[in-house]
């Protein structure tokens, strides 16, 4: 440790640092504070919105044609920095909204100074400040433990092993582990940037754009096309030279610069710049959306993840209870006396959780108990046991009844079984307070044992309101076909009947503690069983693991500090906002409001998303195959390109950019399926060849008429033009009243520009004359009749995979359907 500043410090000074101390520690910069960006940097977003390898490409084409002279024909390198300008804009809309409600709701740390307790920032945390942990909390710097009562951490996030690990005085604390059971204090020795969990840049507390297939997908057409670019570059340059006399004379009676032209307006065509943008622009519009609806997107691609979600695990409170607890009544079974002075303690104790406060007022203190010895609460013992000095002796041991009394507290021909099993069926929590007549003594404490002996006293029941959107929302998963489970820590009669409450339709819980210990039992299980009770937090992740192992996409929904490790595990963790701090430090996605009717909100952005990415997608598609086959085709034949740069900007910018912008953004609830780039360029590649083969036929006819460059040149933009709107209307089925206005706007903006004279001068665009028009009209005729078909057979493919899978799916160990389960094919039906 560093010894820097001595001043004051004492291992053994259990009343912390002084004032003075703070200020010389501030003063020397020995503080936590550490800038982390819960969101993209400026720098990042700025970069992966423009210095990418295309706009490279696009701005190289751009800065050749201005030296040319041939600025009317460089408008692409306008509308490629208008969208750059457009992605950055939104990102960094999305990353205010979301910078601004994660300051608002970081978490605290608890530190004692001068002897008292106090909440600061962790950024306000000094080295050799003593740490006071405490159940949830979340460790804010490196630190010495000085005192432990049972304390046990999470190291989880940060060494990848997931089971609690004790610690005692003198062991090492990491920053960003998770106090999951016990108490203690610990002095903090490594702060701000030299801590463990900055220098390590966990991802549990970075807003990063990670893996996702939709980004793998997209890029993986980039590499293609960029493998291709320098080859059928030089393949369409050498075809222009040679349509313009060959390399010599080209460069001899300066007629090569149209060849350029025409390379140019081939490549750029080829770039599917428009894709990556609306990828970004639809992540971070759904972000901020969500932001708007007080949901915090820790991760852009969670976003994506909610539309593979098909099974969601719902921990009781919090999540359908209003996770407010207040005690109902105590039924005492055997006369033992101070039973209520042991309640007042456990609800006054610093460390009491929601639960034992409850007792506060029921059971005030009048006489204060000191503990002689104690062992804390954990959520995988769900009992916690006290002796004290003086009366009332013996132990008092307060917990969950099965966990306390075993099956006696389940079996209903017992007293104490009887009355567990009536009032946890009305849809009560129940606790049972304990006593036995020997005292705690160290080796039980090191145990976590209480004496043998210990009788039922009273059995305590609480009351917890169900939230009144519960189970709207839960009618919501059903219709779209996402399986709900409810996995809870209470007894499974008291989940059962809180789940009926809300309209599941479920008999009795299953008591986790006959859970197998074989994975794929435990699957098995798991897809025949709804609600859960009992059930501890390695069993929660081990749930969600057994339920990722058979093939499905698992949310995970809680608040505690036991909901952690599985809402970690999860491929889209949520958490309260009211929750453990070290709970949202690992969720991607954080209610902010605590509201469970924003979880279909949140499942249906992920959905919109994903759907319209993968229809704008084709769109792109089909362009990158038509402008990739034309220019291998005009390369190869030796033709004259039959475009000029500002005749396919015409078409781009009104028949797949403008329209994918708001196809982009439309409502769309369908269901995510695996195979994302395989439907897409299932449809892309034999329309984009369609168009290709129609526009080469059409070029070959016009030359054999003896039409004029300009009036070919008019004729093939009218061709793509018209060919390309229907492509996007037949990509846009169900044609809705806002994808009419959508195309229509851009079919009048189309024909606008064919007709008005100033902009027809200035895009070069000529009467075909009658000859022309003809050839035009067959051309157009044939090419839309050609994609009707692929679309037909496209929807036949895609339908008939699908079958497949499902089928596969159903048959197979590792993928069965579960809960409700859904038609996959209906996910594509309508697109």
């Amino acid at each position: 440790m560093d010894q820097t500043i001595v001043h004051g410090l004492d291992a053994d000074d259990a009343r912390g640092l002084s004032a003075a101390a703070v200020a010389e520690r501030v003063a020397a910069g020995q503080t936590n504070a550490f800038t982390a960006d819960s969101s993209r940097s400026a720098w990042n977003i700025v970069r992966a919105n423009v210095f990418t390898l295309f706009n490279g490409i696009v701005g190289a084409c751009f800065l050749v044609l201005l030296l040319l002279g041939r600025w009317q024909d460089a408008l692409f390198g306008v509308a490629a920095l208008s969208n750059a300008v457009i992605g950055c804009v939104q990102e960094f809309r999305a990353k205010a909204a979301l910078d601004r409600l994660a300051l608002l709701n970081a978490p605290r740390a608890r530190v004692r100074r001068d002897g008292v307790d106090a909440e600061i920032a962790p950024a306000d945390v000094v080295r050799d400040d003593l740490l006071v942990l405490r159940a949830g909390d979340q460790v804010p710097a490196d630190a010495v433990v000085v005192d432990s009562r049972a304390l046990q951490t999470d190291e989880s996030m940060l060494t990848g092993e997931s089971d609690a690990v004790d610690k005692r005085p003198g062991d090492e604390a990491l920053s960003g582990s998770i106090v999951v059971a016990g108490e203690g204090t610990a002095r903090a020795t490594r702060v701000g940037a030299e801590s463990y969990a900055n220098a390590f840049a966990s991802e549990a507390k970075r807003f990063q754009l990670v893996s996702s297939e939709l980004r793998t997908s997209i890029d993986r057409v980039l590499r293609w096309v960029g493998w291709g670019i320098g080859p059928i570059g030089l393949l369409v340059l050498n075809a222009q030279m040679m349509v313009a006399g060959g390399w010599v004379q080209a460069w001899e009676q300066r007629t090569w610069s149209q060849a350029v032209v025409n390379t140019i307006a081939a490549l750029t065509a080829m770039i599917p710049l428009g894709l990556v943008l609306m990828t970004s622009i639809a992540f971070a519009v759904g972000a901020a959306r969500l932001a708007r609806k007080k949901v915090l997107v820790n991760e852009l691609p969670a976003v994506e993840g909610l539309a593979r979600v098909d099974v969601i695990c719902l921990d009781k409170t919090g999540t359908l209870t209003a996770g407010e607890i207040r005690f109902d009544a105590a039924l005492e079974l055997q006369s033992i006396g101070g039973w209520r002075d042991a309640l007042a303690w456990y609800g006054a104790a610093d460390d009491a959780n929601a639960t034992a406060q409850c007792l506060r007022d029921p059971f005030p203190v009048t006489a204060p108990l000191t503990a002689a010895q104690r062992i804390p609460f954990s959520s995988a013992r769900k009992w916690s046991a006290v002796s004290f000095t003086g009366a009332p002796g013996g132990t008092w041991v307060l917990g969950a009844p099965e966990m306390v009394f075993g099956d006696t507290a389940a079996d209903a021909t017992s007293e104490l079984g009887a009355a567990v099993t009536r009032l946890a069926s009305s849809g009560r929590r129940t606790l049972v307070l304990a006593h036995a007549a020997a005292a705690l003594d160290d080796t039980d404490v090191a145990a976590e044992r209480f004496p043998e002996g210990a009788v039922p006293v009273a059995v305590l029941t609480f009351v917890e309101a169900v939230r009144p959107d519960a189970a709207e929302a839960l009618a919501y998963f059903r219709a779209q076909g996402v399986a709900v489970r409810v996995i809870s820590g209470d007894n499974p009669r008291t989940v059962a009947a809180i789940a009926r409450e809300v309209g599941l339709d479920v008999d009795e819980g299953y008591d986790a503690r006959g859970l197998p210990d074989d994975d794929d039992a435990l699957g098995r299980v798991l897809e025949e069983y709804t609600v859960f009770g009992r059930v501890t937090p390695d069993q929660k992740k081990r749930m969600v693991t057994a339920l990722q192992a058979r093939g499905h996409v698992v949310a995970m929904t809680g608040d505690g500090v036991n909901d952690a490790l599985a809402i970690k595990t999860a491929d889209i963790g949520i958490a309260m906002n009211s929750g453990a701090a070290a709970t949202k430090a690992v969720a991607r996605l954080v209610l902010l409001d605590g509201r469970f009717s924003h979880l279909p909100s949140v499942v249906a952005e992920g959905r919109q998303v994903i759907a319209n990415i993968e229809r704008v997608s084709m769109l792109f598609l089909t362009k990158t195959a038509y402008a990739t086959g034309l220019a291998v085709l005009f390369g190869a034949l030796v033709m004259e390109f039959p475009f000029l740069p500002r005749q396919l900007s015409i078409t781009d910018g009104l028949t797949i950019g403008i329209p994918a912008f708001f196809l982009a953004l439309l409502p769309n609830t369908q269901r995510y399926v695996p195979g994302f780039l395989r439907r897409s360029l299932s449809f892309a590649i034999p329309a984009g060849l369609v168009i290709a083969i129609a526009l080469t036929l059409y070029t070959r006819a016009a030359m054999a008429l003896g039409l004029s460059v300009e009036q070919l040149r008019t004729g093939a933009t009218i061709i793509l033009a018209i060919v390309a709107i229907w492509v996007l209307t037949v990509l846009s089925r169900p044609v809705t009243r806002v994808k009419v206005l959508v195309i229509g706007a851009m079919f009048v903006a189309l024909t606008a520009i064919f007709t008005i004279p100033a902009l027809g001068e200035f895009f070069q665009l000529r009467d075909p004359g009658e000859e022309g028009a003809w050839l035009v009209t067959g051309v157009v005729i044939s090419a839309v009749g050609a994609i009707e078909i692929v679309r037909f057979v496209h929807r036949r493919f895609v339908r008939r995979t699908l079958r497949a899978a499902d089928a596969t799916a159903r048959s197979g160990p590792s993928s069965q359907a579960i809960g409700d389960g859904s038609d996959a094919a209906g996910a594509v039906r309508a697109k």
